[in-house]
């Protein structure tokens, strides 16, 4: 089982290519980067992850994930780069495709896509996305990069994505494309994964929710007449304690994200080696 490491970065605090370089010397598979292009100052939607839905203050100045990870990408060699997650109804699918591509080029084939829908309605619908839909839009911005990402001419013709013949070069080194991986734990998201994506990408599943996660993604991939193998499942948000990692490990899990605390602040280069002898 592979460990990678999630930073959720300020460029007031911290620069991304010395906590990028120290993280693959002391032996972490990938680094994962969140994404919010923006944070609307007025709001009604409530975020999960704190008791009273709270937006965390952590939100409001988040790095780009691609330009810290174009960034990392220069200064490193193996780590892996991904997204935890990529806001994919927030951005136009062409010129992602080549964001991506370009990347993916530069870092000699390192990128994985960690994709979600979105759950700030208000946010989504400042930046174009159509929130009630999000997750067709999703699917749609996604094949439709793959056309760009693998034909000579791609053209696509959907509800949310519309082009005709165009060119869109460079292709990124990993073909047909980079990993791309859904998070979420919506109803049909394993069928979602199953039609159209490379693997699960949930937060804060426990070892239970990833056990029963991987027997039905397996069983829905056996009926698609899909190699169940060819699905990886990766756990973001997991503690760094070698015997939960274990437990992940045996579960299913191909890969587990553990968090770097204090990442905002100077000391974060230093907590990456700390949390790398707790978990590696």
């Amino acid at each position: 089982m592979q460990i990678g490491v999630f930073m959720a970065l300020s460029a007031k605090a911290v620069d991304v290519a010395e906590l990028a370089q120290k993280a693959e010397s002391v032996g972490f598979e990938s680094m994962w980067m969140p994404e919010h292009p923006i944070m609307p100052a007025h709001t009604t939607s409530r975020y999960r992850g704190t008791p009273d839905g709270s937006v965390p203050p952590y939100m409001y100045d988040m790095v780009d994930p691609y330009m810290a990870l174009s960034r990392a990408s220069a200064v490193t060699s193996k780590i892996k780069l991904g997204t935890s997650i990529s806001l994919i109804p927030e951005r136009n699918p062409l010129m992602l495709a080549k964001v991506i591509s370009t990347l993916d080029h530069y870092s000699g084939g390192r990128f994985i896509l960690g994709v979600g829908a979105g759950w700030h309605r208000e946010e989504t619908e400042i930046m174009g996305g159509n929130f009630d839909h999000r997750w067709t839009q999703t699917r749609e911005n996604i094949q439709a990069m793959k056309e760009l990402w693998t034909k000579e001419q791609a053209e696509f013709h959907g509800t949310y994505v519309d082009f005709p013949p165009v060119y869109c070069d460079p292709k990124p080194v990993q073909q047909p494309n980079p990993p791309v991986l859904l998070g979420g734990a919506a109803s049909n998201l394993f069928r979602r994964i199953v039609g159209w994506a490379d693997g699960w990408l949930p937060a804060g599943a426990s070892v239970e929710q990833v056990k029963a996660g991987r027997a039905s993604l397996d069983e829905l991939a056996e009926s698609a007449g899909r190699d169940p193998a060819s699905i990886q499942i990766t756990v973001f948000n997991v503690p760094a304690e070698p015997d939960t990692l274990k437990q992940y490990e045996e579960a299913g899990a191909d890969r587990v994200i553990l968090s770097l605390p204090n990442a905002r602040e100077a000391g974060a280069v230093d907590e990456v080696e700390r949390l790398a002898e707790a978990a590696l």
